[in-house]
């Protein structure tokens, strides 16, 4: 049985969003775990900030031992576990839906893994190349997807940002996980849609490639914080 080791440095933050009134965003930084997390509560739904602070909770508290397939299946079951909590909890209050979308990385030695529901994402700065390793569960990407519109058309439609998954969601939970090997050099971040949206793929390159986790965490929040910023924004960033 291997022992997470703790070789890895990282920083997390969340900020509220400029017209919010309170966040429903979290994040678990674990780096002695080889474990990092960002929740984001279901926006306009009943308690979205108590949903992604108890899955960012479970998350903390999984054991660190056992193999990267161990792990993964950990996770796999404490959120089919959430799941089904949060979904009683909805049907016992009779409205709204209390769920979350998350992403999960787990590092161990030199692989990866990224499990995720909903349309929080997890980059990967590498080679100076940003590639998205999740794919959104959104109403936008099942759009682009099965009706082949372009990103700008999918993006009109009214309910674009509608989750198609979620954690406590109205249907059974189906998570997406991806392995992958790391290289020196990498960086990977996990980040809630009110980061991403607010930021052009230049500029998260950008922010990416700005230094240590701390550096990357200043120039993202700086960038974002300059516009709008309506939506609730959360980053976590680890380098292996």
């Amino acid at each position: 049985m291997s022992q997470v080791r703790s070789q890895w440095r990282s920083t997390g933050r969340t900020a509220r969003g400029k017209t919010r009134t309170h966040n429903e965003d979290a994040f678990f930084d674990g780096p002695q775990r080889g474990c990092w997390a960002v929740a984001d509560g279901m926006g306009g739904h009943r308690a979205g900030d108590v949903a992604s602070q108890r899955v960012i909770s479970r998350l903390a508290s999984l054991p660190q031992q056992g193999s990267l397939e161990e792990r993964v299946e950990a996770v796999r079951h404490c959120l089919r576990g959430l799941d089904c909590e949060l979904g009683q909890a909805t049907e016992q209050a009779g409205e709204g839906i209390m769920g979350s979308t998350v992403v999960v990385l787990l590092l161990d030695s030199h692989r990866a893994a990224c499990i995720w529901v909903g349309d929080s994402r997890c980059y990967l700065w590498r080679g100076q190349r940003l590639y998205q390793l999740s794919r959104d569960h959104s109403l936008r990407q099942h759009l682009m997807d099965k009706q082949r519109l372009s990103p700008e058309q999918a993006q009109a439609h009214p309910d674009a940002g509608a989750l198609t998954r979620a954690v406590g969601g109205r249907q059974p939970l189906s998570l997406e996980v991806l392995e992958l090997c790391t290289r020196p050099g990498d960086v990977f971040l996990l980040c809630s849609d009110g980061l991403y949206q607010g930021l052009s793929h230049g500029e998260l390159s950008g922010a990416l490639n700005a230094g240590s986790p701390w550096q990357v965490v200043d120039r993202l929040f700086t960038d974002v914080l300059r516009g709008p910023a309506r939506d609730d924004l959360t980053a976590v960033v680890v380098q292996p």
